[in-house]
């Protein structure tokens, strides 16, 4: 289990980060909000919560357009709040049903979610070090900072990170997918066998010529065929 740093994910993630580090202010009824007042402030100090919650949405809990948990599905939270000298140490676990398309025969598929998580919720009045904050020190690095506010914090830019971390960027319905066939779309894992006769590009043009040639010559006999007929009667 590994801190998620904002290094590693794309500006629209690390963005919603600091979206929560300048919001003005929480609400205790949004299930992904806790509250750290009962843990205290004493270094040592820690508490273990599990919570069910509905899956949040606008956008989807995971990669847009190509896997994720939709909205509304429930998701369940394991959480350890550890009090540290400059904050809340919160780590985690969330696990849930994600949906998707497999990237090679374009099924639908459903794969069971577990996502890791730690991150650290500081004092506002604290700087790394555990002491009261001056007001010299470097705004600038508080962007990358999630804060407490009024003792409590937002989980969830931290619960979409983790999720989309631990999704796979191009997922298969099995690992040993043979995908579509290139020339009609069929899905190759319902028909093992379908195969096309393969044609060398170079002799397609004589083929064709030759195919044009054949019907020629058929039309040549039919046609004889029938003048053989006509002379017979007259004949008679």
């Amino acid at each position: 289990m590994c801190r998620i740093g904002a290094a590693a994910l794309p500006l629209d993630f690390q963005d919603s980060k600091a979206g929560t580090a300048l919001s003005t202010r929480l609400d205790h009824r949004n299930p992904l909000v806790f509250d750290t007042h009962e843990l205290g402030r004493r270094p040592g100090a820690m508490q273990r919560l599990t919570r069910e919650i509905e899956a949040p949405g606008s956008p989807a809990l995971g990669i847009e357009g190509v896997i994720g948990v939709p909205q509304g599905v429930p998701v369940q939270l394991e959480i350890r709040l550890e009090s540290v000298m400059e904050g809340v140490l919160v780590t985690g676990t969330a696990r849930a049903s994600a949906e998707g398309e497999c990237v090679r025969c374009l099924e639908p598929l459903e794969l069971e979610l577990e996502a890791d998580f730690q991150e650290m919720f500081s004092y506002p009045d604290a700087d790394d070090r555990g002491r009261a904050a001056e007001p010299a020190d470097d705004a600038e690095d508080d962007e990358d900072r999630l804060f407490l506010e009024d003792g409590m914090f937002d989980l969830e830019p931290v619960l979409r990170d983790a999720v989309v971390l631990a999704l796979p960027m191009q997922p298969v319905c099995q690992d040993d997918c043979p995908g579509l066939c290139s020339q009609c779309g069929v899905r190759l894992a319902d028909d093992p066998d379908h195969h096309h006769d393969a044609v060398d590009i170079r002799w397609a043009a004589l083929q064709g010529l030759a195919g044009t040639i054949q019907d020629g010559e058929k039309d040549e006999m039919s046609g004889a065929e029938a003048e053989a007929g006509v002379d017979e009667k007259q004949e008679k």
